[in-house]
């Protein structure tokens, strides 16, 4: 039953996002606001980066990469854009692996709760900052994201336990740092690694981790992409092509996942991610040195 209802409100965010999404794409389109952003590139990136997110390894850090490789969306844009474009491949992830374990129901529904109000808290900060702000929060961000895959990559990471569900003090750290992860949603940094090695820490089994992350990503995608398309601090034509070809690439990697050598793709992300953070720094330690009105004018 409750299985039933967490799909029907996964459904129901999917559908409110698609609502505001077409919304905001045809008041764009008619203010002839929409950005210039190559379509196919963009849905090929996120097809592949939804598959490897299915997988574990995480979309935030892939995208990034291959926006900042390409030129292909503004940075002050990434953070709406990336939040947007998770909403239905999570949906997709969570109604396909929510009933596959079974966590404890008061753990579960408070982790997506909490991760929901970080996002929705966060959202309307994050959404205003400027470039050069965006930039070294990301840069960060990702360093961070990096050492928590190498963590895991090294064995670093607690083994965790075999509890399906929290209480007491436990629990209220969970939800602490779920509402944190939901925050850090909106400067780009995914809530898998971070939720997973949480999950660890609090003594879970390590496989209750997934219906609790993808669960929470679902749900709070839904409020912190909400802001910033509200605001207008996104590419549409993006968030669109990963709208479309994220869930495909959900899809097919549920399909193939027990087939799948983790381990390289892992490391590989891991590099990808400092790369990309080192770009990100790169790209603000570069703006600091312009002429002001060079500054201005790139902000704009």
């Amino acid at each position: 039953m409750l299985i039933n209802l967490l799909r029907l409100l996964f459904i129901g965010c999917a559908l409110v996002f698609i609502f505001m999404l077409i919304h905001a794409w045809w008041h764009k389109r008619r203010l002839g606001e929409l950005e210039p952003t190559p379509f196919w590139p963009v849905a090929g990136i996120g097809f592949v980066a939804n598959f490897l997110d299915t997988l574990g390894v995480g979309s935030f850090a892939v995208k990034t990469a291959c926006y900042k490789q390409f030129k292909l969306i503004d940075d002050r844009l990434l953070p709406g854009t990336l939040n947007g474009q998770c909403v239905l491949p999570t949906v997709t992830q969570s109604l396909i692996f929510i009933g596959a374990v079974k966590v404890d129901p008061l753990t579960l529904i408070g982790m997506m709760a909490a991760a929901a109000a970080g996002a929705a808290w966060g959202a309307s900060r994050v959404a205003a900052f400027d470039r050069q702000t965006i930039r070294l929060v990301m840069a960060v961000s990702l360093l961070v994201v990096a050492g928590l895959i190498f963590a895991g990559l090294l064995g670093l990471f607690p083994l965790g336990g075999e509890a399906m569900g929290l209480t007491g003090y436990k629990l209220a750290i969970a939800l602490l740092g779920n509402f944190l992860f939901g925050v850090l949603m909106n400067v780009g940094i995914g809530l898998f690694a971070p939720c997973m090695t949480l999950v660890y820490l609090l003594g879970m089994n390590p496989m209750a981790a997934f219906p609790i992350m993808m669960g929470s990503t679902a749900v709070l995608s839904v409020f912190s992409a909400g802001t910033f398309i509200r605001r207008g601090a996104f590419d549409a034509r993006a968030v669109l092509a990963v709208a479309i070809f994220g869930p495909l690439g959900v899809v097919l990697a549920a399909m193939v996942v027990q087939s799948m050598d983790m381990e390289m793709l892992k490391w590989l992300v891991a590099f990808v991610v400092i790369y990309t953070s080192w770009t990100m720094y790169a790209s603000w330690r570069a703006a600091r040195h312009q002429p002001r009105s060079q500054l201005a004018e790139s902000a704009g």
